[in-house]
């Protein structure tokens, strides 16, 4: 009952946000025009495809003249991004901390957000225009990846990982990446300099359909793979011996699984720039509402990140008239003090999973 009413909750909350969200801007929409829009798009698309029966009841479209084109240019390709990347760094979170059986372990552990900044910041540096618009997200998306092999190489002596290994070498390539950040930093002039650290706090500002359709593709397999998992990360929760007694090959297991925490996270990070506490909140909240099986977690894991990424991409633009506020500060500002509480419950509560 309690994990019917948690999907129900969420998947409302989701679809009224980026309703409310898609409205909401220096052109206001009010919601049932929004829905108009949608609907209309629908009924388009079934009427070309033969399928009439399908038609919904038109609701009124937006009464300004550009109302229709700045939700579909602007506002629809901004929001779906943001959802995207809120259930993939939410979903990474949550395979991190079953990998490593510690509810605070977060995707930046592998390097892979510390090597994606490498990317951007090297495209912003040298003004690199190989492959046009998609050339920041490219690059961020292979450092990143690049640098997570990295990690897991330098963490691999006689064909073995050991988790504390992979943290300890996950600490200094992070401290490597910011390094090497800093130097781009002052390589670049001053309008560099500033975009990289704009760039570094997050924004979905300029998001379009070019970059929806490649964020969804990734972000969309890789949290599908990730479901996949579910049965043997609940069994690795036992115990690395357990688990291989149970028949999982727990190297084998956490290869996967830190590939596509990579995957999803480089991914985010590539398309929007480093947002905190995304991937180490979200987990942590539905694992102390829904229990630590994988199967209801990662799902759970993957609306929640959506609706927070949505929510705060919607404060982001209209906190300040005129401006717009960095949404990795506003994950930080909200995440840092409330995963501060849920650490003192959990030490009140003697350990384990809170």
């Amino acid at each position: 009952m309690r994990r019917a009413a948690t999907f129900a909750i969420l998947a409302a909350a989701l679809v009224v946000l980026l309703i409310v969200s898609a409205g909401t801007g220096q052109l206001a929409i009010p919601p049932l025009e929004v829905v108009g829009s949608l609907v209309a798009k629908w009924n388009d698309a079934v009427a070309g495809s033969g399928l009439g029966a399908l038609t919904l009841p038109q609701p009124p479209m937006p009464a300004h003249p550009q109302g229709d084109a700045t939700l579909w240019a602007v506002r629809f390709p901004r929001i779906i991004t943001a959802a995207l990347v809120g259930a993939g760094l939410a979903v990474a979170g949550a395979v991190m901390q079953g990998v490593f059986g510690n509810p605070l372990a977060e995707p930046a552990v592998v390097g892979v957000s510390s090597g994606a900044s490498i990317g951007a910041c090297l495209v912003i540096v040298f003004d690199l225009t190989f492959l046009g618009g998609l050339t920041a997200l490219a690059l961020a998306f292979v450092t990143g990846i690049a640098t997570t092999l990295f990690v897991y190489l330098g963490a691999r002596s006689r064909g073995k990982t050991e988790v504390v290994t992979i943290v300890l070498t996950g600490v200094a390539v992070n401290a490597l990446g910011g390094a090497v950040v800093s130097l781009l930093v002052f390589l670049g002039d001053t309008q560099q300099r500033e975009q990289i650290v704009f760039w570094q706090m997050g924004s979905f500002n300029g998001s379009r359909w070019d970059d929806v359709a490649v964020t969804a593709s990734f972000i969309l397999a890789g949290v599908a793979a990730c479901l996949l998992l579910s049965r043997r990360l609940d069994l690795l929760a036992l115990g690395e011996r357990q688990a291989r007694h149970l028949g999982v090959d727990v190297e084998r297991l956490r290869v996967v699984a830190i590939a596509l925490v990579a995957l999803l996270t480089a991914v985010g990070v590539a398309t929007s720039g480093i947002i905190a506490f995304v991937g180490l909140v979200v987990p942590h909240v539905f694992r102390m509402i829904l229990g630590p099986g994988h199967r209801a977690l990662l799902p759970a894991s993957a609306l929640g990140g959506a609706v927070l990424l949505t929510g705060a991409d919607l404060a982001a633009r209209t906190l300040i008239p005129y401006a717009e506020l960095p949404i990795g500060m506003l994950t930080a500002l909200v995440g840092g003090p409330f995963f501060f509480v849920l650490l003192r419950r959990q030490r009140r509560s003697a350990g384990g999973w809170a």
